[in-house]
């Protein structure tokens, strides 16, 4: 029993661990752009039934609920958070942030599709729009030389003035994807996620259109993490830790009192 007793507190130490740690990386994560923060779902395990609700206990009484023993806590899966960040203005003609619904879709090195609400945006050497760590926007757009002004409208359509033209122009339209469970998505690092059966087939449309949200130029999303939030959960983390540890050390004591005085 006793040993039973350790570890089913071991698993609250475990839990509250993966826990202090997902917390930590939602810290780190406050100035990521488009980062969206984690949170730790947890289920207990099995159940030891020593009684069943409903057993007769005499010949006229039946017990009222079971006799039931707990064998601990897991964390089953993380689940983010895809609410709305804050929009800080950069004044940077690539930067984008989207406002509602929608991921900006970039292709992999792999050939995947990675999905991010980071639109820190920038065009490599031939032009082309691109992350900060240069991978192609989809679908891929050109920014021509000798551009003097850069426009993207709120429903994605990117014009530039070149030098010397009469008028604006128009070289491409930028799209966004949605899913129906966003909460779904891989996340993969570089603030990037990737669909998975979960998360259902990506529906692919122009910003303001059938639900998607609107791009602002000069602009990026912030981290929708908030600080004060995180390191409550970090205390509260950390005395369901204590005292998951405190009972290991009791039950110890109750051993070690068992061995020496009986």
């Amino acid at each position: 029993m006793s040993t039973s007793s350790m570890h089913v507190a071991k698993t609250g130490l475990n839990a509250q661990q993966t826990r202090m740690q997902i917390i930590a990386n939602n810290l780190a994560n406050v100035s990521t752009n488009g980062f969206k923060r984690d949170r730790a779902n947890f289920e207990t395990l099995l159940y030891q039934v020593r009684r069943v609700a409903g057993d007769q206990v005499t010949a006229e009484a039946n017990l009222t609920s079971s006799f039931s023993v707990g064998t601990g806590a897991r964390i089953v899966n993380t689940q983010k958070t895809m609410t709305q960040g804050s929009l800080v203005t950069t004044d940077n003609s690539l930067d984008l942030a989207i406002e509602g619904g929608g991921f900006f879709q970039v292709l992999l090195p792999d050939g995947r599709i990675g999905y991010t609400r980071n639109g820190a945006f920038s065009t490599n050497a031939d032009g082309v729009l691109t992350t900060s760590s240069g991978y192609v926007v989809q679908p891929e757009i050109a920014i021509p030389d000798g551009v003097s002004q850069i426009n993207i409208s709120r429903d994605g359509i990117i014009s530039v003035l070149v030098a010397g033209a009469n008028g604006a122009e128009a070289v491409g339209q930028l799209q966004l994807a949605d899913f129906t469970n966003r909460t779904g998505l891989q996340p993969i690092g570089e603030s990037f996620f990737v669909q998975t059966d979960s998360s259902g087939d990506p529906v692919v449309n122009i910003p303001q259109e059938d639900g998607m949200g609107r791009l602002i130029q000069g602009a990026v999303e912030a981290s929708n993490v908030n600080v004060v939030t995180e390191l409550v959960e970090m205390i509260e983390t950390q005395r369901a830790y204590e005292v998951s540890s405190k009972s290991i050390t009791s039950v110890d004591e109750m051993l070690r009192f068992i061995s020496q005085n009986l």
